[in-house]
């Protein structure tokens, strides 16, 4: 990074500091990874400097012949990984992508039905403090209070008394497999339009390690980090015959010139995406997450549902008497970075709740498997005794300076631990 050397030596300290933060500490924020040199290199290449509004083939501005090539490259290779009719790999990330499919299909005003935010849901399922939720009328389904499962029966009765037009499926802190059949039936049954929004674990369903809702949703909607390992970015996958719909809704109804170089990092995720080591990542996320959980439940943390399916765990942090966002923020400190989070029917207020989200998708990318996951449960152990103890958080965080040595960091092979 010479030219930045010498043109903003405080950005390029920033950015040294971030990757010393990456590599030094254990990242369990469960939608954060890293991605490959490779996608690095492509996501900061000359495509930047392009705009390219409309479709390949069809652009307002003339100088598309290695854009055009390379958005159908990564369209090609997002409909054959996941088995989908169709592709857009426009959206500027996952929230863009919803509010996409909200505009193809709904007017201002019309029902959406979305899993609440308190329950695991996102706030693009038609939380009310988003543009999802004041726009239209937004129904929440949540779980069962004593499994705090998905109830499928509770749902359908609920969409028969709402009478969606849009069905939403999919979360960011629920930690079981999802039925998407169920959702599917649901959906025909009231005359819905059903999403799915994947963006959790769309690296789980591209690797094999989860059920895929490609086949079921009238439109799955995903990130193009997280578990997929790949740039800042959103894409959507649909049904052949709801192209038409979707591809105006992105553009020109929600967005301009698409982001060609994130374009560019998506196409070599994609192709990461389909090897067979790929494969194996995907379901060691899976093995390392329910081995952690069962190691976190044998140190006396409750776990909601009691275990996971995916690649994310769900603790009630006042299992431990402590609440979930002084864990959080002490876990931090002891360099283990995660997020508090709201458990289902949780008495504390979203901003101090009594959960901790904590994903494995990071920590394996750089190669931890179940046996590590016992070091690392032993380490959120010590920080729940000693919360505020920075004495004893700072001992833990040089521990984990020591332990992570032995994995490498991808994206970060320049570095020397």
């Amino acid at each position: 990074m010479s030219a930045l050397q010498h043109v903003d030596p405080e950005v390029l300290a920033l950015i040294h500091g971030e990757e010393r933060r990456q590599f030094d500490k254990i990242r369990m924020i469960a939608s954060e990874n890293y991605v490959s040199r490779a996608v690095l290199e492509a996501t900061g290449s000359v495509f930047t400097n392009k705009y390219s509004e409309g479709y390949a083939g069809k652009r307002y501005y003339e100088g598309q012949e290695y854009v055009d090539v390379l958005e159908r490259l990564a369209v090609d290779r997002a409909r054959a990984l996941f088995g989908a009719e169709g592709a857009n790999v426009q959206p500027y990330s996952g929230s863009p992508a919803n509010l996409a499919v909200y505009f193809a299909f709904l007017k201002p005003g019309e029902t959406v039905m979305g899993l609440g935010l308190p329950h695991g849901g996102h706030l693009t399922h038609g939380w009310n403090v988003s543009i999802t939720g004041a726009f239209f009328n937004s129904v929440q389904y949540g779980v069962h209070p004593e499994t705090h499962r998905l109830d499928y029966d509770a749902i359908r009765e609920k969409a028969r008394e709402a009478r969606p037009k849009l069905l939403i499926a999919g979360a960011t802190a629920y930690p079981r497999v999802i039925d998407f059949a169920a959702f599917r039936s649901i959906a025909d049954e009231v005359g819905a339009v059903l999403l799915v929004d994947m963006a959790h674990i769309a690296g789980l369903v591209a690797g094999g390690a989860h059920p895929s809702p490609v086949p079921y949703a009238d439109v799955v909607s995903t990130t193009t980090h997280k578990t997929l390992r790949g740039p800042r970015g959103g894409m959507l996958l649909f049904k052949e015959a709801r192209a038409k719909d979707v591809n105006k809704a992105v553009f020109p109804g929600l967005q301009g010139g698409p982001h060609n170089h994130t374009t560019a990092g998506i196409a070599v995720a994609l192709k990461e995406a389909a090897t067979d080591e790929f494969r194996a990542y995907a379901h060691q996320i899976v093995a390392n997450a329910r081995r952690l959980g069962e190691e976190l439940a044998a140190r006396g943390f409750r776990l909601i549902t009691g275990g996971t399916d995916n690649h994310l765990l769900l603790i009630d942090s006042m299992s431990r008497g402590v609440p979930g966002r002084a864990l959080a923020q002490s876990l931090n400190r002891a360099g283990v970075v995660t997020n508090s989070n709201t458990i289902p029917f949780d008495p504390r207020k979203p901003f101090d709740p009594s959960g901790v989200r904590l994903g494995t998708p990071a920590i394996t990318s750089r190669g931890m498997k179940e046996a590590e996951m016992a070091v690392v449960a032993g380490f959120i152990d010590r920080v729940a005794q000693h919360v505020g103890d920075e004495a004893v958080l700072d001992q833990v965080a040089a521990e984990v300076r020591e332990f992570v040595r032995a994995f490498p960091a991808p994206g970060l092979e320049h570095l020397v631990a």
